[in-house]
């Protein structure tokens, strides 16, 4: 099992942990804090994690499908995937799918191939930013209920009203009191999306701790990739740990019959994409709507037209 040092902020966030059940009673479940508290404790010993594959399983020499059979596959699930996307719109069926885990864990990619040769008018990526001074005096959740799909829509989340759970928790960006907050009202927020007829699901990507540092470092190097690494992903590398923890309560209270957590071993980035869309496409039963070929008609005659000269338009420079 992969072993990181704490980062520095570690012992003020433990000391926060063990302060949990303190303060007002008035904001607090007695019962709730205690299963909460005693959660935190049982996650310093690795027995009682609720480990993922990418923290016991970093392969040194993972088995790798070649590029001919990842693409063929690839291909091939996209196809099917334009088949779901055909039923979704046909039955007006509502789909969100969350997309987390830790960072450079490969979220990004099976997002862009899942929507690769979707129609984005029906399918779309809502990836937040920081919310405004305004939206932090809102409700937890308004702001990613306007993102919710119509009939006919799906959305994916590259990161969702989870990061209350993680990033939030862990860097202290919410109180105690928000925090626990958020862990009652998940999984009645989610119960109630899935009562209005949304189908919910959600994958966790589990990524080892070589493989992520391997990753960050080829952000470093590779000058269209740096943007991906943000000051706060060096300083969650650091709190690894501090993460853990938190996923682990995370899942011990939001894995729920409606909405269960399916964790993505995302070590091997392909294997990853294609697990991943392959099970997507067990949880919506659909059928083949894939319209007839069709033939083109004859171009119009363009008899009588006289197109304008070519020194009065304004064309792209010819550079290449």
């Amino acid at each position: 099992m992969s072993k990181s040092k704490k980062g520095k902020g570690s012992t003020k966030i433990e000391k926060k942990d063990k302060n949990l059940s303190q303060g007002s009673s008035k904001h607090k479940d007695p019962q709730a804090d205690l299963e909460l508290q005693e959660d935190m404790e049982n996650a310093d010993r690795e027995s009682a994690r609720f480990v993922e594959p990418g923290d016991i399983v970093p392969d040194k020499n993972p088995e790798t499908l070649s590029k001919k059979q990842y693409e063929k596959e690839l291909r091939r699930l996209q196809i099917e995937l334009v088949k779901l996307q055909e039923w979704v719109k046909f039955k007006g069926l509502k789909v969100v799918v969350i997309f987390e885990g830790r960072d450079a864990a490969g979220k990004g990619g099976v997002i862009k191939r899942i929507t690769q040769c979707l129609n984005p008018r029906n399918t779309r990526v809502v990836a937040l930013g920081v919310p405004t001074e305004r939206e932090k005096t809102q409700w937890y959740f308004q702001r990613y209920v306007p993102h919710l799909p119509a009939a006919g829509e799906i959305v994916l989340f590259d990161r969702s009203w989870y990061n209350r759970a993680g990033v939030e928790r862990v860097m202290g960006f919410c109180t105690d009191e928000e925090y626990w907050e958020f862990m009652r009202a998940c999984p009645e927020f989610e119960r109630m999306l899935v009562r209005s007829g949304i189908i919910l699901i959600k994958y966790w990507f589990s990524v080892s701790d070589s493989e992520q540092e391997k990753r960050f470092l080829a952000r470093i190097d590779d000058r269209t990739k740096r943007w991906k690494l943000s000051p706060m992903d060096v300083e969650a590398r650091s709190r690894w740990v501090d993460y853990s923890k938190a996923k682990d309560v995370m899942m011990k209270y939001t894995d729920i019959k409606q909405a269960p957590w399916y964790v993505v071993n995302a070590d091997v980035k392909t294997k990853a994409r294609l697990n991943c869309i392959a099970h997507l496409l067990k949880q919506i039963p659909y059928e083949d709507l894939t319209p007839d070929r069709i033939e083109l008609p004859p171009r119009q005659s363009d008899e009588g037209y006289v197109r304008p000269p070519y020194e009065d338009q304004t064309f792209v420079p010819e550079v290449y």
